[in-house]
């Protein structure tokens, strides 16, 4: 018996004292909590329990605006329909479910990029919320005989070809939103909204106006937006035909 203690005479006690803690490998998330707890117990649980909590980030507050904006286009139609789609007090409530939308589409984007919130869900269906939600009201409008078939398809068409000319060319990069865009954007939901409400005088020429003003912009961004894709793939074709002679010549 020498008299000291094992965990100073590097026994057993002393490995575990001396011994590193464990840490994640560089790059990995550590998990704590329960789902730590899980792991070190039953390590195929654990990786489960953990992909749960990273997957939790998707029900984020950006992406609940957007499955909002999502479950009102449903409730706006029957709304603005309701009654024959003529009653001022029905329209007045279609109109605050448009502007709920309107206005939740301010801030989900603004919220995702500056609290790291992106998700590919959110990337998904934000653009499909917009375009539900707008297309709803437009072909709502047309349909009770209040705006000309003829706006509703200039605006959608838009809509619809520059989101698949968007697909067209990103393998050569991304068309950036200009700021035209958004007033395009911006003028679309303060026409079509003085549209679903029931006005009437001074206020109906207006909305005229406003809705006038919207179909300029939609078009007008429409072909810029087409310009940058043309130059977009002209400066991507140009980049790989120099970076394939480079490698040529190497």
């Amino acid at each position: 018996m020498t008299g000291v203690p094992a965990s100073a005479s590097g026994g057993p006690s002393g490995a575990r004292s001396s011994a590193p803690e464990p840490t994640a490998p560089e790059g990995v998330p550590e998990v704590s909590g329960p789902a730590a707890a899980l792991e070190a117990r039953h390590p195929r649980s654990g990786k489960l329990a953990a992909a749960a909590v990273n997957q939790a980030s998707v029900w984020n507050v950006a992406n609940l605006l957007t499955m909002l904006r999502l479950v009102l286009v449903p409730g706006f139609v029957a709304l603005m329909l309701a009654d024959g789609g003529y009653d001022p007090a029905w329209r007045s409530l279609a109109w605050a479910a448009f502007a709920v939308a309107m206005i939740t589409d301010l801030f989900d984007g603004h919220l995702a990029r500056t609290y790291n919130l992106v998700t590919d869900f959110g990337k998904i269906a934000d653009p499909i919320a917009d375009k539900a939600i707008m297309g709803a009201a437009l072909i709502c409008l047309s349909s009770l005989g209040d705006l000309p078939w003829w706006v509703t398809a200039v605006i959608l068409g838009r809509e619809l070809g520059i989101t698949l000319l968007r697909f067209v060319v990103i393998r050569y990069g991304v068309i950036p939103a200009s700021r035209g865009g958004k007033l395009k954007t911006l003028t679309q939901g303060v026409a079509v909204g003085m549209y679903v409400l029931a006005l009437t005088g001074w206020l109906a020429t207006l909305r005229f106006w406003v809705m006038a003003a919207a179909v300029v912009l939609t078009v007008v961004t429409g072909l810029d937006y087409v310009r940058q894709a043309v130059v977009l793939r002209r400066r991507g074709i140009a980049e790989r035909a120099a970076a394939l002679e480079e490698r040529e010549e190497a």
